[in-house]
């Protein structure tokens, strides 16, 4: 039922729905079971086929990359193996999501989901976010940090990044803001209303704007907000307006800019100028600050679910490779969740434990939507993929990709040292992985919607001596070195398939390699360096299935 308020707190006036649904299960039920009740109730009622639950190997595959960012080791794939059915599933999310593997990797998803284009790979931004995710900071709170963070503390000014990097171009820094963490794109409703969508008007692209119209950058780069301005557009109908701080519901923020006359505004122009052009003036701040105001409004418990729904619908996005809202910034009337209880359900449970991401992501990683196949063996046709009904095979991101290669390449014996040695120790041998992959990231393609491999990443693994130098030498610490001290073939061949692919080849694949490997016996050094090339650059590997 729409109201209307005025919330003393932030000083916004609102007309708004009830955030939640009502009748939503109840809040102490297990995430996963309330996941697969959503989505087994929607395949119930229309009569949907579902794929079969994975097997093991790929089990452990798919939460390995989905929690730590790589492909398991050897050594952790026999464990995961033997172990009791009953509990290692758990045991191994659990294992995951405490491990520094899981720190780097949620890092690294979040750097791909809120860095600039231009601005790849932004060390300072890197720092904060894998600062943020080691202490598993709540996401409303890095929201602030990146929004309205303090400059004089040394994270959240890398934090700040995220505007900083866009503080030149008013258009991305309100398109991207809204986009990122409201799942809203506005962009269409700039010079008119929106054709299509009836909740976004020229009002709340240019009230978005209002927000961010006062920031600019000084000479020494830090982020600073002019005392006054205002932000006026002219209507299709040809009528010019001043636009409100508004937020995206339509919440009006008080303008509480101070009256100034024609003096005052003379001497904040003056300073703002030496701002930009002198880096020894210290940076002076207005009482009334446009973005803390942005921040205050989005988080306020009144408007909060436009934060939470679209966190939680890139994480889901993320974990199952398609949004409940799917796109992810186009969460609006006209574009209405398939599964709309769960994802109020979902939002509601982020909101009240913090805004905790982790959970969120082991909820998911323990529910049966998440361990169903992506291969769909019945003569008919596959159901829309909106039923979450089998699974959507992922690309890998480039640092997952790159992390998969040096995991997959390593002598497999290594490996095994870990299983038993202090978690301390396995902290530097990650961030000795992690690092590595810097040499190798900007080789592959940040992966959009219809991946295809590119022309020139068949063009890296074809020619660049890279993959010989590192990936395919034979040395003992190389998977190569170690197959070649191997005598029986078939040993060799499932040690290769088990490195790469986490699975013992299939029937057909071993008969196929071993009639290669023998034809080629002479040359047997070339032939297995063959194999696995082969297996690096196959499918299997480039995709998360």
């Amino acid at each position: 039922m729409f109201r209307a308020c005025l919330t003393v707190a932030t000083t916004f006036l609102c007309a708004q729905v009830s955030l939640y649904a009502t009748d939503l299960l109840p809040a102490d039920q297990p995430m996963e079971s309330v996941i697969d009740h959503y989505v087994d109730d929607l395949i119930k009622t229309n009569d949907v086929q579902t794929a079969s639950q994975i097997d093991e190997h790929i089990l452990i595959r798919r939460l390995t990359l989905d929690l730590a960012g790589r492909i398991p080791t050897t050594a952790e794939l026999h464990a995961f193996v033997s172990a009791d059915p009953a509990t290692r599933r758990a045991k191994l999310v659990d294992k995951l999501l405490a491990s520094p593997d899981f720190i780097d990797h949620h890092r690294n998803e979040l750097q791909v989901l809120l860095e600039y284009p231009d601005r790849r790979n932004d060390k300072d931004f890197r720092n904060y976010l894998l600062w943020a995710t080691e202490q598993n900071r709540p996401w409303n709170t890095m929201f602030r940090d990146m929004l309205a963070g303090d400059e004089n503390d040394e994270y959240q000014k890398a934090a700040l990044q995220f505007v900083r990097h866009r503080a030149k171009s008013l258009d991305d820094l309100t398109n991207d803001t809204a986009v990122l963490f409201f799942g809203v794109n506005v962009s269409c409703a700039k010079c008119h209303d929106h054709p299509l969508v009836e909740d976004w008007k020229q009002d709340h692209y240019y009230g978005m704007q209002s927000f961010f119209s006062r920031t600019f950058l000084t000479k020494k780069q830090s982020l600073g907000e002019k005392f006054y301005g205002d932000v006026k557009f002219t209507t299709t109908s040809g009528v010019e307006k001043q636009a409100q701080f508004m937020f995206l519901n339509g919440s009006v923020v008080k303008d509480d800019t101070p009256e100034l006359d024609d003096d005052s505004r003379k001497k904040y122009d003056a300073l703002v100028k030496k701002l930009q052009q002198d880096d020894k003036i210290e940076v002076s701040y207005p009482e009334f600050r446009p973005r803390e105001r942005l921040v205050e409004t989005a988080s306020h418990k009144d408007n909060d679910a436009f934060l939470a729904r679209n966190i939680v619908n890139r994480i889901w996005h993320r974990m199952t490779g398609r949004g409940i809202v799917d796109p992810p910034d186009q969460l609006h009337s006209e574009n209405s969740p398939s599964h709309p209880e769960l994802l109020d359900w979902l939002a509601r449970d982020t909101v009240e434990n913090g805004y905790d991401l982790k959970r969120l992501i082991r909820g998911i990683a323990l529910s049966r939507i998440y361990s169903r196949s992506s291969e769909w063996n019945s003569a008919a046709a596959p159901p829309s993929p909106h039923y979450f009904a089998v699974a959507i095979p992922r690309p890998l991101s480039p640092r997952q990709y790159a992390m998969s290669l040096l995991v997959a390449t390593r002598n497999p014996p290594h490996w095994e040292q870990w299983l038993t040695k202090p978690a301390e120790d396995w902290k530097k041998e990650r961030t000795n992985l992690e690092n590595a992959t810097n040499n190798w990231d900007d080789a592959f393609e940040i992966p959009g919607e219809n991946f295809q491999v590119a022309v020139d990443e068949a063009l890296f693994f074809s020619n660049n001596n890279r993959i010989d130098n590192d990936l395919l030498r034979d040395s003992g610490d190389r998977l190569v070195g170690h197959l070649k001290k191997l005598d029986d073939p078939e040993a060799a061949l499932s040690a290769a398939f088990e490195a790469v692919n986490s699975r013992q080849p299939t029937d057909d694949e071993r008969k196929a390699i071993i009639e290669y490997l023998e034809s080629r016996r002479e040359d047997s050094p070339a032939a297995i360096k063959q194999v696995v090339w082969a297996l690096l650059t196959g499918p299997e590997l480039r995709f998360n299935h």
